[in-house]
């Protein structure tokens, strides 16, 4: 038998924020086992946890979406850290992902992770196309700040800003339309959108992947680090920003994310809330 994990991740409530399966023991099970798994949780992200290949490393963590290996991602590494602290490891790790080692700190309860990783812009999408692949109008786009941009810190997303909270909250994946940009605009995560309104420093987000089997994700720790190294950038200083993301599912997280020097910081609870074993054999 093979013990898991799950987390609800970037709140302190059970069943709110984002779910993660966690394997803190995964060296027993079959590569081509791996993917099944994460299907069979079909949360938007799974992490299998192995003995470092770095010897002053804390861990291997491989992530899974119910689709594909990504090499990075938010909330499956602040829900691991809290996992490896929970089960005794050091409260500074240092966690070995697809884009490289990353510095973490976990006291059990809450977790958080800092980047240098540049920013990387990709394009510039078709505002209408973005519009279309959202639902809403082109009009309802607020693009004095920047328009759509597609960005990375290791995982892209198209990042866009709409007017105000009730558009946002209009918003739905248009399948039709983000097909269409994925084919117009490849990328490792078809076409995924995060599209937030501002209110000072405080962003409510939404994040729509339905070609990675994610219709919508209650808190998208990457792309919210995403969009602050944007908009910093953008603004030329340092910045504090509050995510708050999964309102309209009924999974509300918070997300904090501060930029300081090129430095992106990411910080969240997350709370255990089931365990049991993989039947495999």
């Amino acid at each position: 038998m093979t013990p898991y994990f799950v987390y609800d991740v970037f709140t302190k409530e059970a069943f709110g924020g984002n779910q993660l399966a966690v394997i803190p023991d995964a060296i027993q099970i079959a590569e081509e086992d791996l993917q099944k798994i994460a299907r069979e949780f079909n949360f938007s992200e799974t992490t299998f946890i192995y003995p470092p290949e770095g010897t002053e490393h804390t861990a291997k963590v491989r992530i899974f979406t119910p689709t594909m290996e990504i090499p990075f991602a938010g909330h499956p590494l602040i829900g691991t850290a809290c996992a490896l602290a929970q089960e005794g490891a050091s409260q500074n790790m240092v966690l070995e992902l697809g884009v490289g080692p990353i510095i973490c700190q976990s006291d059990g309860a809450s977790a958080s992770f800092g980047t240098t990783r540049p920013l990387e812009t990709l394009c510039d999408p078709d505002p209408a196309l973005v519009a279309e692949a959202l639902s809403i109008s082109t009009s309802d786009l607020h693009l004095k700040v920047h328009p759509p941009v597609m960005a990375s810190l290791g995982l892209a997303f198209t990042i866009t800003e709409v007017k105000n909270r009730e558009i946002l909250s209009q918003t739905a994946p248009d399948i039709a339309a983000i097909r269409k940009g994925n084919t117009r605009y490849p990328s490792g995560l078809d076409f995924a959108q995060f599209v937030y309104a501002r209110l000072g420093n405080t962003l409510y987000a939404r994040m729509f992947a339905p070609l990675d089997n994610i219709p919508e994700d209650p808190a998208t720790g990457s792309a919210s680090a995403t969009t602050a190294a944007l908009l910093a950038q953008i603004e030329g200083h340092d910045l504090d920003l509050t995510i708050r993301q999964g309102l309209e599912m009924g999974r509300p997280s918070e997300i904090a994310v501060s930029v300081r020097d090129n430095r992106i910081t990411v910080a969240g609870h997350a709370r255990r809330v089931m365990q049991g074993n993989l039947l495999l054999n």
